[in-house]
């Protein structure tokens, strides 16, 4: 376990005040968080940088399916051993070799880009930095809880969801920015790889943290005990299944595209305000919850942000009103910020340190595949059905997947604060 206490005394939560900067007072975390905000703004410009220059060189949309695809191929097959390692070694180590390899990867497709390298190529260091990210999602995600408390556990998966959801937005448009002024991809690549070296330094300065490693042999069991643990942890499951099944299914953001041209009659300005919209939404609510106190009724609040998530995608399939339209993108950013919170923290009170990267490997695998299969699923429905069909029977399904986890699971219904689990 982590060198800091993780105690609670009874009725703690009411005895102090509420602090929106808990978790944001322990030294190694927020250097941790700055970090990680380097490299998620990098990562997002390096993906603008990726899509522009391939369909640049390519004018092919299926050379632009293969990106995501060549990055969560190996997030997939090393989800059991990435895991595993997180448990078994330094984690900071493990951070430290993942980050240095998504920085020598950000430079080579910089050399690439400048010497107009084979395309084949630039999908190689795609596969290798999702081997990167393989290894780094868990290590990073066990060893971030070890720097702080239990009590700020909810605090910190707020500020967690801010920073991602703020990367989301600058990266972006710092990304188009960069290629605007530069006249091509390659500084962008560089400006990444600087962004990744910066989060080793300040990863490289926070302190050795002890943990319970596990200590079992190398096995099949062994590399499976995370999928046993969530299988006995029901909570657990049932909030994974519905983050899951909600992105699956009432995710309308690879669609955007039609709405916007097709369906609004609105052009790529607007466009890139409803890509914006539902990470402006995440950002504002995530902040929101930070200064806000605990949530009391934990497991009920995430069953009706994620009604709510439908809902609004519903209303966004009905709309023919651009205003509208980008109201209900920012609001289901907003609901699913908040399924997004209670869900890590619940994932990361209810686990045992010794297990933190297993289980945080397979956490990373089923957000990774919601979210490459959501984006399938809504095409697919869209060529069948029609986008508007698509986005409306995706938000139906997503309420329908909210009572069928309440009927399944009826202890999240009664779920409460989820600092008293700790």
């Amino acid at each position: 376990m982590s060198s800091i206490k993780r105690k609670l005394t009874p009725n703690s939560n009411q005895a102090e005040k509420h602090d929106p900067f808990a978790a944001l007072r322990f030294r190694d975390y927020r250097l941790f968080t700055i970090g990680r905000l380097l490299l998620f703004i990098g990562s997002q410009m390096q993906t603008v940088a990726i899509g522009w220059e391939l369909y640049e060189r390519t004018d092919s949309a299926l050379a632009l399916g293969g990106v995501g695809l060549a990055q969560v191929l190996p997030i997939i097959a090393l989800t059991l051993v990435a895991g595993d390692l997180a448990d078994r070694r330094d984690r900071k180590i493990t951070v430290l070799a993942s980050v240095i390899l998504l920085a020598l990867c950000s430079l080579t497709l910089g050399v690439l880009s400048y010497t107009k390298g084979a395309v084949f190529l630039i999908y190689a260091c795609l596969v290798l930095s999702g081997v990167a990210r393989a290894f780094l999602k868990p290590a990073g995600d066990a060893l971030m809880w070890q720097l702080i408390p239990v009590s700020a556990f909810t605090n910190a998966a707020t500020w967690n969801s801010s920073s991602f959801q703020l990367a989301s937005v600058i990266g972006p448009a710092l990304g188009g920015f960069g290629i605007a002024l530069l006249g091509s991809a390659t500084g962008v690549y560089i400006l990444a790889a600087i962004a990744a070296f910066l989060c080793f330094c300040l990863t490289a300065t926070i302190k050795e943290q002890k943990n319970i490693r596990a200590k079992e042999p190398l096995s099949l069991q062994a590399l499976s005990a995370g999928v046993k643990f969530l299988w006995e942890n029901q909570l657990i499951l049932a909030a994974i299944t519905l983050d899951m099944f909600a992105v699956l299914f009432g995710g309308a953001i690879a669609l955007l595209p039609i709405f916007a041209k097709d369906i609004l009659r609105v052009g790529p300005v607007e466009l890139g305000y409803m890509q914006a919209a539902p990470s402006i939404g995440a950002l504002i609510m995530a902040v929101s919850l930070a200064y806000l106190p605990p949530l009391r009724k934990a497991g009920p609040a995430l069953l009706w942000s994620v009604v709510g998530f439908g809902v609004v995608t519903i209303i966004f399939g009905l709309s023919r009103w651009f205003l509208l339209s980008l109201l209900m993108l920012v609001l289901s950013g907003a609901l699913d910020s908040i399924s997004v919170v209670i869900r890590h923290t619940l994932v990361q009170i209810k686990t045992p340190d010794h297990l933190r990267g297993r289980v945080a490997a397979i956490n990373s695998v089923f957000i990774s595949a919601s979210n490459e299969l959501g984006g399938f699923e809504s095409g697919l429905a869209a060529a069948i059905f029609g986008p508007i069909a698509a986005v409306v029977g995706g938000g139906v399904g997503t309420i329908l997947v909210v009572l069928a986890v309440a009927k399944i699971w009826p202890g999240m219904v009664k779920l409460g604060a989820l600092e008293e689990l700790g």
